[in-house]
């Protein structure tokens, strides 16, 4: 269809109208929208970093910016090479952090920023806490670290990373578990040299830095870490060279080769951060402490043993040896493990070249013992495996010894109790004899005594549960949850018999027992006499009263014994209810007590007990009242003179008492056997 010229025309007119209005609506709105961004860029004012010093006059020295720019390895730079977003006043707010002593020198120092990706298990920006360039080197005041007052100077290292590796706030937040390595490190043989001046002594870059930089410390998990597993040799190896090689060519570095994990490497044996000389007697190296401390801990340890199939190994103890026993004494001119196998170059038996192959050892123990032979020599001197420790010979008389030993001293034994039985048999057939104790309170005695014992080798066996007592009671399967349950039941047997002497202690004898265990004065005049005896001064009266000084201190220090034990015994044996009552304070008191009064009352029944009714010249073999309550008169007249009596009084109305109970017996049976009607 053909489109008449004016219409066209129309068309056109109307097109360049709407275009007007469009650009005239736009142009507006972009004005407004860019308005406030001019109008903002006049609010800041360009400067330059001569105008810096007009507000920021002193530094932390509290000397010029200036100045330690000037004294500093940046001599020459200006304030905005390094605050590079500053050129303004006001300073613009930037929308991401900007770390002048981090961002600002990576623009200069490209190879240290490329390398400082990490600090220990920290990335950058993954640590709000990762130190930043000015945490080491400092800020404006920056020397070279050949500089005797730079803060990486090899002297003030240890007080430059000590800032943060001995902040506590710091090593908690990030669970650090080595405690004070700084400390620890000043006071090892590395620390101790550098502190002399040595700048060649190890540093904390030197061990931590890979391949010696300070910007590149990673932590042991990453491979190339210089404190990883596998890189400790290799670290320590660049001041320690020769002694790298042997390392390498040793058994321990061909398994750390060979990817085996819990092959030793340096640190396992000298230590870390507090590594000491071998001559110092603290080293775990040194010729004392390297056997038992060191080699020990991996060559009789029963897991590493099991995984290489050194079954035999775990009883093959150097410090039982002669040389073993010399060296635990003092001796540091003995030998000992590295004497004979070596310190770093360690082969094992069976190769040629190892300094206990069998065709080396002559040599190997000759350095000690010149004239030694091949015999000799050949001798194994901790046996390991299959090898045994003595020749077959050798074995067989040991057990001709101790069968020789059992019934030996068997015999002497059975012989000894068999005199001290006939001694008690003795003892007991002398007459007359009078009652120290009626038969309810041998009882008393007999359930205190029973419980006492139980609860003394229970209870120590727990505390001292490696003692030659603990396994012999309790050693085998099972024994140890026994012990438990044992001391249990001889505490509730113990305190079931504290209550019968309780209510005893109520009646018409009880009252009159309770009575004479009072303290007097007799009981000083008593002490001091005796005392006075013991030097030659005062006489030897005996005891006027039933109990003397020495059993009544005995008696009333049983009693509060008894109650302190039980009242802490059945705190610690019910911990989960008393724990809604009492803090951890009182339990921990509680076990202190507890422990320390078991010793106490042991002790006091071993020393003061058992001397006074048995290891006392005058009573020996024993006092046989607590069998069935009687003793001599003789022995009676010694001990209690002035009670003796009294003592036969009761003794014969107790006498009377039974004939008469007996008369009365045998009475009710006669008149039972006579005829009825």
């Amino acid at each position: 269809m053909t489109v008449s010229p004016a219409l066209e025309s129309l068309k056109r007119f109307t097109r360049t109208r709407v275009m007007i209005l469009a650009v005239a609506l736009v142009i507006p709105v972009m004005l407004l929208a860019v308005s406030p961004y001019a109008a903002a860029d006049e609010d800041y004012e360009p400067i330059d970093s001569s105008m810096c010093g007009d507000c920021h006059e002193a530094s932390e020295h509290g000397s010029s910016f200036d100045d330690d720019l000037s004294h500093s390895v940046h001599d020459g730079m200006e304030c905005l090479d390094c605050h590079q977003f500053k050129d303004t006043i006001p300073h613009k707010e930037m929308d991401e952090p900007f770390y002048v002593g981090c961002e600002g020198c990576r623009t200069c120092h490209e190879d240290a920023s490329e390398q400082y990706q990490a600090h220990g298990r920290a990335a950058i920006g993954t640590c709000e806490d990762i130190p930043h360039c000015s945490d080491c080197h400092g800020s404006h005041d920056i020397l070279p670290s050949t500089a005797a007052r730079s803060l990486v100077h090899p002297t003030n290292l240890n007080e430059t990373c000590g800032a943060c590796h001995e902040n506590l706030d710091i090593t908690t937040k990030y669970e650090t578990l080595y405690d004070h390595p700084l400390a620890m490190y000043e006071a090892s043989v590395h620390g101790k040299v550098g502190t002399g001046g040595a700048y060649s002594a190890a540093d904390c870059v030197d061990c931590h830095g890979v391949a010696g930089s300070a910007h590149k410390i990673l932590a042991p998990n990453y491979p190339e870490s210089a404190i990883s597993h596998e890189n400790i040799p290799v670290t320590c190896g660049q001041c320690h060279k020769a002694i790298e090689q042997d390392y390498w060519d040793g058994i321990h570095g061909m398994l750390v080769k060979s990817g085996v994990a819990g092959s030793p490497v340096c640190t396992d044996c000298h230590g870390e951060h507090g590594i000491l000389s071998p001559s110092d007697p603290n080293s775990p190296v040194s010729k004392a402490e390297v056997a038992e401390e060191t080699c020990a801990r991996c060559h009789n340890a029963m897991v590493l043993n099991e995984r290489y199939g050194m079954e035999g190994a775990r009883k093959a103890y150097f410090i039982d040896t002669y040389h073993g026993l010399k060296s635990s004494a003092g001796d540091s001119s003995v030998a000992n493990c590295a004497s004979c196998h070596g310190a770093h170059r360690i082969l094992p038996s069976s190769d040629p070249a190892s300094s206990v192959n069998t065709a080396n050892l002559k040599q190997t123990c000759g350095e000690c013992h010149p004239k030694i032979t091949d015999t000799i020599a050949q001798s194994p001197i901790h046996g390991v495996g299959d090898v045994p420790k003595r020749a077959p010979i050798a074995e067989w008389v040991q057990k001709l010894y101790i069968l020789l030993i059992i019934v030996v001293i068997g015999g002497m034994f059975l012989h000894n109790a068999l005199d001290y039985i006939s001694r008690i048999r003795a003892m007991m057939a002398r007459r007359p004899r009078v009652r120290r104790m009626r038969m309810d309170e041998v009882w008393q005695h007999t359930i205190l005594m029973v419980s006492f014992i139980a609860l003394v080798i229970s209870g120590f066996s727990l505390t001292y549960h490696q003692s030659f007592m603990a396994k012999f009671f309790f050693g085998w399967e099972g024994g140890f949850a026994m012990r438990g349950t044992i001391h249990r039941i001889a505490a509730v047997i113990m305190t079931i018999g504290s209550f019968w002497h309780l209510f005893y202690c109520f009646t018409a004898r009880g009252r009159k027992f309770v009575k004479d265990m009072l303290p007097t004065w007799t009981d000083l005049h008593f002490l001091v006499n005796k005392m006075l005896n013991f030097i030659g001064k005062g006489d030897s009266r005996g005891c006027t009263q039933r109990f003397n000084y020495a059993e009544k201190a005995e008696y009333w220090a049983l009693i509060w014994g008894t109650i302190v034990m039980a009242a802490t015994g059945v705190l610690l044996w019910f911990d989960n209810f008393f724990s809604a009552f009492f803090g951890r304070e009182v339990f921990d008191v509680a076990v202190m007590v507890h422990f320390w009064e078991a010793w106490l009352a042991s002790l006091a029944i071993l020393i003061w007990h058992m001397y006074g009714v048995m290891f006392n010249p005058e009573v020996y073999p024993m006092n046989p009242a607590w069998i069935n309550g009687t003793m001599s008169e003789e022995m009676y007249k010694h001990e209690h003179p002035g009670h003796l009596e009294e003592a036969r009084a009761e003794t014969d109305n107790l006498l009377q008492e039974h004939l008469q109970k007996v008369r009365r017996d045998l009475g009710e049976d006669e008149d039972k056997s006579k005829p009825t009607g």
